[in-house]
């Protein structure tokens, strides 16, 4: 009787070969894999009974917060909001922006993201070039209304984290950069740190 394992080894030699041929990057999972992975996980939080209500509520937005923040560069998009005036900035100062800006995010964002009325998310199109990548998305309400949410990310060891957030074809850092230029246009660097650092003592 002729051995199966032994009928497909050469299929199985060449299939092996072609995948130590192939870049180690294409092994790793896809941005939109990874998109994808990051929202259910978020869904699975919203939806999950034993952490609602304001009694859980500290916990419930550290989950999120782990969940959505493992996916984000905060460093990345911090120095993306701030443009030119990065460099002009000294490390400590970078550090300091990074810290007050991420806490600004997840102020503006995680209280919003737990607004969930299920929602449901189609991914719709990937686009790679190199260590960047584009995930197209779309957001359906229960009413029938769509949304599209696109992604911009780029390579970080062997995670695709994003760096920016078009929404309904506007970018969330160039939002941000287009107010922290007009307030640092006449104010000075601290008095933007205050300003947002004021923002979130509102709340």
């Amino acid at each position: 009787m002729t051995n199966p394992y032994l009928s497909r080894k050469p299929i199985l030699l060449i299939s092996a070969f072609l995948l130590l041929c192939y870049p180690l990057n294409l092994l790793a999972e896809s941005p939109t894999v990874e998109i994808k992975s990051t929202v259910d996980q978020v869904i699975q939080i919203l939806t999950n009974p034993q952490i609602q209500g304001e009694d859980r509520k500290q916990e419930r937005r550290k989950m999120l917060r782990d969940a959505i923040f493992a996916r984000f560069d905060f460093q990345e998009m911090a120095q993306r909001s701030l443009g030119a005036h990065w460099q002009r900035r000294t490390p400590e100062e970078q550090k300091e922006f990074v810290r007050v800006f991420s806490d600004l995010l997840e102020q503006t964002y995680v209280g919003r993201i737990e607004s969930y009325n299920n929602e449901k998310f189609f991914y719709v199109n990937e686009r790679i070039d190199g260590r960047y990548a584009e995930v197209g998305s779309k957001m359906r309400t229960a009413k029938g209304d769509e949304f599209t949410i696109n992604y911009k990310l780029h390579r970080v060891g062997e995670d695709w984290q994003v760096y920016d957030l078009i929404v309904e074809n506007v970018s969330l850092m160039n939002n941000y950069r287009s107010q922290f230029s007009r307030i640092l246009g006449s104010s000075s660097y601290d008095e933007l740190i205050s300003k947002i650092r004021r923002k979130l003592s509102d709340h």
